[in-house]
């Protein structure tokens, strides 16, 4: 089904609960929290997702999304361990996290419109304009994400400074 191996979808089921993941902690707390319960699992559905890519992958690209993906994670999650518990290590994890989600959802919807519906996919081309479309606006959504987030951390740091 949808041309995906035994491999692919121990791949696709495996970093698929970080989708709704991150849509839970980005709703509730405005960031990915990683010392909450949801924020690990989210940790360990990216990382099965990113390793597994590399027995995945036929693209140079998707090697490239991993390592990135990985970096970002390990960067995110351990910042208050290298830095200490300070406001600047925050905005690391915020930032890398975040990172890590639009990580997630460029390769997420290019697969999905290469695959859906199974047979007559949406996009058959990577310069087609649905496909560049949805990248650029995954694109737009990580800016102005990042953008409120960064606003929203230095309004606490603000409120927290004047308590």
């Amino acid at each position: 089904m949808f041309g995906i191996s035994p491999l692919g979808w121990i791949h696709t089921l495996g970093s698929l609960p970080a989708i709704p993941l991150a849509i839970y902690m980005l709703a509730r707390h405005g960031r990915i929290v990683p010392r909450s319960r949801p924020g690990k699992v989210y940790f360990v559905s990216m990382m099965i997702g990113a390793i597994t890519v590399f027995l995945v992958a036929h693209e140079p690209l998707g090697y490239v999304i991993a390592i990135l993906t990985i970096l970002f994670l390990f960067a995110g999650y351990g910042a208050e361990r290298l830095l200490g518990p300070t406001r600047k290590v925050r905005y690391i994890e915020t930032i890398c996290l975040s990172l890590s989600v639009f990580f997630l959802m460029v390769p997420t919807v290019t697969e999905t419109l290469r695959r859906v519906p199974d047979g007559h996919p949406f996009v058959t081309d990577l310069n087609s304009p649905l496909l560049l479309g949805a990248q650029g606006a995954l694109l737009v959504m990580l800016i102005v994400g990042l953008t409120v987030q960064i606003i929203s951390l230095a309004k606490r740091d603000k409120a927290a400074v004047r308590s």
